[in-house]
């Protein structure tokens, strides 16, 4: 009989894929680039409104700042991608900028590149849920009560998804991907050309005044905001690095089809940030952090929510009540929602490989019925829930947590890359040396590693300013928090690595280990009463030939122990049975002190301690039987030479109860092998 559970899980998940269908999840670059590129086109929707956020702190006159900002984060994204590139090709087994980084300089440098990543992808999942809401409340005003239930369950909804596989959610999540990408780059073509021909777009805040908080700024202070707003700006790289720790999940060749969308990535990401940019410029688009900054917004600036800047330019662009508008809010909507699904797939591989290098628990690499990595997504599922609750589906104040982590793993992965191609350059010259000649391919070879190697030191330098520059700027707006997390998850992964380290050593077995048998087993049977669970528990004891058999029962009520003394007499029982006092009615102490005095007495001996349980079919029979079982095991299992053996009887309700048919392969059937396994 099926249980409602198994029916929903079925429901949810899909029927299970056995260990041998790993080959056909792979992915094709059509299917990959909304998986894992979903986050950094997403990010177009944002990262323009995060730098008007901070220009507009000094008011209007600020705001044609702008176009220096964008520029600077256009080409830091371009030398983003160019860097990744070249990790993508020389580390195709996956793991990314941690790989590279534990490789090159070391594993300290290494977790902290891995944690920086987990942090990254948790707020990713984090700021593009809640960016996503806020764009269907920019649609749907009277939504904005319920924001923080709508941001939990979409994050339910994207969990559920990525628990069926990554094949059946990238099929999923690609048309609203290039729904998006088609939309924004359309609005950029129209908007662009009604410009060019005199007709330019005006935004409906156009009109609208601000009211500085910033006035009379010094240059210093004016500097000071440029790399503000630029730090807010790079939101827009989050999530670059995505393709090259998931490499394994791309079709063969896996190295070339996942530099190729990262290409395609980087092309897509520029043209559309530099687009909507520019529109938001052309049509004077206005947002504030603060809505009663606003003079001349329509609405109660305490409680209505502005229109996002990119419903703002599509208003302007296609009329705001026109079908293309609502069209791009959608997709927009989806798109920043999905972009979640990036880190759904980043997170989980990697602490899969830090799961395999025993730096976090070994659950985390192990997958589940669809071949997922079920527990690292349901890990990353509850923290990033926890910050939308926590910071009420608040994108601005969520986005200031998120930039020092992306920057962290981009700077150190680079520099790793640095010293890579250096080490490739010295086996390359020792090889020449040996063979007393450069052919014309190795020079050609040598001038490829000096070239990528100049990229990637150009990137870690670059990237580097970066981080400073967003350390500084965003530290006492909240990124405090994450410069405080990395380093107690780096502890935290040590510590468990220190704990599989002790443990490996604990049951290496060395060479001069001599073999000791024990001396004796001695074997004691615990009974609460005479029925045909003991009954069971003792024969199977016996079956095994102790040295030594013994019952034992606690004497908690004189009249109850009275009574099963008598029938253990009367059944004539081969089993001497004591019975140990218990004058404060406990049961767990005087069994474990009785079993500790008998170790005492012959330290050689193992004892074998044999424990009825029932064996029920619902779950909330399991809470009126075996409780004081579960207490002894825990106890007992602390004792050294001691063992502790379940005896189950199966009740009547257990009978419903029963396995899943097992599914044998053809070559099984073709062997005779069709029972039961």
């Amino acid at each position: 009989m099926v249980s409602p559970m198994d029916v929903a899980k079925r429901l949810v998940l899909g029927q299970p894929f056995r260990s041998d269908r790993l080959g056909e999840t792979l992915l094709s670059k059509r299917i990959a680039l909304p998986i894992f590129a979903s986050d950094p086109l997403s990010s177009v929707a944002y990262a323009t409104q995060e730098i008007l956020l901070i220009l507009t702190l000094a008011g209007v006159a600020y705001l044609e700042l702008a176009w220096w900002v964008a520029a600077g984060v256009v080409v830091l994204l371009a030398v983003v991608v160019l860097s990744y590139r070249q990790v993508v090709q020389a580390y195709p087994s996956g793991g990314g900028s941690y790989e590279v980084v534990a490789e090159n300089l070391g594993p300290t440098a290494g977790l902290v590149v891995a944690a920086a990543l987990m942090v990254d992808y948790i707020m990713t999942v984090a700021v593009s849920v809640a960016s996503g809401v806020d764009n269907i409340i920019s649609a749907a005003p009277g939504l904005n009560p319920h924001r923080v239930a709508i941001n939990l369950g979409v994050v339910l909804f994207l969990t559920a998804m990525n628990l069926r596989g990554v094949r059946e959610s990238g099929r999923l999540f690609a048309i609203p991907t290039y729904a998006f990408v088609a939309g924004v780059l359309v609005m950029t073509v129209l908007g662009l050309g009604r410009t060019a021909f005199g007709h330019a777009p005006v935004a409906e805040s156009a009109h609208y005044q601000i009211r500085p908080e910033q006035i009379g700024l010094s240059t210093a202070a004016v500097a000071f905001l440029l790399l503000r707003a630029f730090s807010s700006g790079c939101t827009a790289l989050t999530g670059a690095e995505a393709i090259s720790n998931g490499v394994p999940a791309f079709r063969k060749p896996k190295a070339l089809n996942a530099a190729r969308t990262m290409t395609a990535m980087g092309v897509l990401a520029i043209a559309m940030f530099a687009g909507v940019t520019a529109l938001a410029m052309i049509s004077h688009t206005k947002v504030t952090e603060n809505t009663c900054d606003l003079i001349g917004f329509p609405g109660d600036c305490a409680t209505d929510a502005q229109k996002t800047v990119i419903a703002q330019i599509s208003a302007a662009v296609f009329g705001g009540h026109s079908v293309a508008f609502y069209y791009l809010m959608v997709t927009t909507a989806l798109i920043l929602i999905l972009a979640a699904n990036t880190a759904y797939n980043g997170f989980p591989l990697l602490n899969s490989i830090l799961a395999q290098r025993r730096y976090m628990p070994r659950q985390l690499h192990t997958r589940g019925d669809r071949l997922a990595l079920s527990n690292g997504i349901i890990m990353l599922a509850l923290v990033a829930a926890g910050l939308l609750y926590a910071f009420h589906g608040s994108t601005t104040r969520l986005i200031q947590l998120y930039i020092v982590g992306v920057f962290t793993s981009f700077t150190l992965c680079q520099a790793g890359m640095v010293r890579h191609w250096n080490r490739e350059l010295r086996s390359r010259r020792a090889e020449e040396s040996r063979a007393l000649r450069a052919e014309g391919n190795s020079a050609a070879e040598r001038s490829r590693i000096r070239r990528a190697r100049i990229i990637n030191a150009f990137g870690s330098c670059f990237t580097g300013v970066v981080l400073v520059v967003v350390m500084i700027t965003k530290f006492t707006h909240g990124a405090y928090l994450v410069v405080f997390a990395i380093p107690v998850l780096v502890l935290i992964m040590y510590g468990i690595h220190r704990h599989y380290s002790r443990v490996r050593d604990e049951l290496a077995i060395a060479p001069d280990d001599e073999e000791t048998l024990p001396g004796r087993v001695h074997a004691v049977v615990l009974v609460s009463g005479w029925h045909k669970a003991t009954r069971r528990a003792v024969q199977f004891a016996r079956a095994t030939r102790p040295d030594a058999l013994t019952a034992i029962t606690v004497n908690v009520d004189d009249s109850d122990t009275r009574a099963l003394t008598r029938d253990w007499e009367r059944a004539g029982v081969q089993v001497p049975l004591k019975v140990v006092e218990s004058p404060y009615r406990e049961i767990t102490k005087p069994v474990v002190d009785y079993i500790k005095r008998v170790r005492q007495a012959r330290p050689r001996d193992v004892i074998a301690v044999y424990i009825p349980e029932y064996v029920v079919g619902r779950g909330w029979e399991n809470l009126l039987h075996n409780q004081s079982s579960l207490r002894l095991k825990a106890r007992l299992l602390f004792v050294p030479g001691v063992m502790v053996t379940s005896v189950p009887y199966q009740l009547h309700s257990s009978h419903s109860r029963t396995d899943d048919p097992v599914q044998h392969t053809p070559g099984e059937v073709r062997r005779g092998i069709t029972g039961p396994a």
